[in-house]
């Protein structure tokens, strides 16, 4: 996970891989992408920002849920995979930034083309109007970055960690259980993803992000937190088994049995939740139900 991290901050320091073309005005003196003409402006929410929302929020309700729970396997065991979505959502995307990427809404404001100038570069292309970044005059950085649009690094950190903690909220609330539980708890899930949704929207406001860079970056973290939390967990909708956790049998360097001595469906292994029958001693409710013959 370390060397991934290290990949992953490596590529997004890297120069944009692609020399990309573009036109700016059409023959008539017309803006050819007036969309790319956004003013550089704040970004609302500043992307350490997202990044320590993404892995915090959700370490602290799994901590808060440790007042009941009281396992140290439980809270390194669930960080584990909180951090496995979210480093694994950051390579992915800075993968696609260096290599695909795309023009920010701010690009021509931060570009700065000069065309007018006797030194400017002949335009290529039909009829002359395509251009590269040799036009540019404005702050190397600042291009380079508005060169990687797609996708966005916000969203794909919102939505790998807000959405590992909504199934998490779900499977220790039991919120889409085989009980109909305290309305808090449905408010209580849904706030993560209010959460995501708002930084993910922040970026087609201040306009550092077009709507496809904004929803390929949460379909990536919707995937790796879905990736994550199955492989720490025994399911991620079945309400039986989806606060149960899986050991962790393998690793690099060595191989540990399955299960052992500690079986994963005990008492030890209970949800936050006791709404409904669930973390009981003696049954967990609808957990314990597979035949249905017992419901009431």
């Amino acid at each position: 996970m370390a060397l991934m991290g290290a990949l992953g901050l490596g590529i997004y320091e890297a120069p944009p891989a692609p020399s990309r073309s573009f036109p700016v005005y059409f023959q008539d003196g017309e803006v050819v992408y007036p969309q790319f003409a956004y003013p550089l402006r704040k970004e609302i929410v500043p992307i350490f920002a997202a990044a320590l929302i993404a892995f915090f929020v959700p370490f602290f309700f799994i901590c808060i849920f440790q007042f009941r729970l009281r396992s140290p396997n439980h809270i390194l065991t669930t960080t584990m995979g909180l951090l496995k979505s979210l480093i694994t959502a950051a390579v992915f995307q800075v993968w696609l930034k260096w290599l695909i990427g795309g023009l920010r809404p701010h690009f021509l404001a931060v570009c700065q083309p000069r065309l007018n100038a006797s030194d400017a570069p002949s335009g290529v292309g039909f009829a002359s109007i395509m251009y590269d970044r040799t036009i540019c005059t404005g702050d190397k950085d600042q291009i380079d970055d508005s060169l990687e649009s797609f996708p966005s690094g916000h969203s794909t950190a919102a939505w790998a960690g807000l959405f590992f903690l909504a199934l998490y909220i779900n499977a220790q609330l039991k919120v889409m259980s085989a009980y109909n539980p305290a309305y808090w708890k449905m408010i209580l899930m849904f706030s993560p993803l209010l959460g995501a949704t708002l930084i993910s929207g922040a970026l087609t406001i201040d306009e550092f992000h077009n709507w496809y860079d904004v929803l390929a970056g949460a379909i990536i973290g919707i995937c790796t937190a879905l990736v994550a939390y199955r492989q720490t967990f025994a399911a991620i909708l079945d309400s039986r088994f989806n606060h149960v956790l899986l050991p962790r049998t393998t690793s690099l360097f060595m191989r540990k049995p399955l299960y052992g001595n500690d079986d994963p469906f005990g008492s030890t292994h209970t949800p936050f939740s006791r709404g409904g029958g669930w973390g009981m001693e003696n049954g967990t409710g609808a957990a314990r139900e597979t035949n249905g013959t017992n419901a009431v």
